[in-house]
């Protein structure tokens, strides 16, 4: 798969740890679509403390099973393909916060010595 064009969008998607697609977690769901569709890289990163519109505190508990703390989803890739992602977004997130931003890629290699 082709590395994304130096100018590029970043797709950034807010969202909870217990929300769901399916049978999937929401997040989990997202990043296999997004793959699906071949787009060029996706990363979850699960928070310890957010709030949203509701303003309701989403922290780690211990005593809690359950906490729904924050997700967010990052996608970058071409805009093209970011926008046309958009759509398939809007049905399977209900509800949820999405970003976009543009962004300048900067791939890095190294040549890894041969033992």
């Amino acid at each position: 798969m082709a590395p994304p064009p130096a100018d590029s969008i970043l797709l950034r998607i807010f969202t909870g740890d217990n929300h769901r697609f399916h049978h999937l977690p929401l997040f989990e769901a997202i990043v296999l679509k997004a793959r699906e569709l071949k787009l060029a890289g996706a990363t979850v990163l699960h928070g310890a403390l957010g709030f949203g519109k509701s303003s309701r505190l989403h922290e780690a508990n211990r005593l809690m099973l359950s906490s729904d703390l924050p997700v967010v989803i990052e996608i970058v890739d071409c805009s093209e393909k970011i926008n046309a992602f958009i759509p398939i977004l809007e049905e399977m997130m209900p509800s949820g916060l999405v970003t976009l931003e543009k962004a300048r890629v900067v791939e890095l290699e190294q040549d890894v010595p041969k033992r």
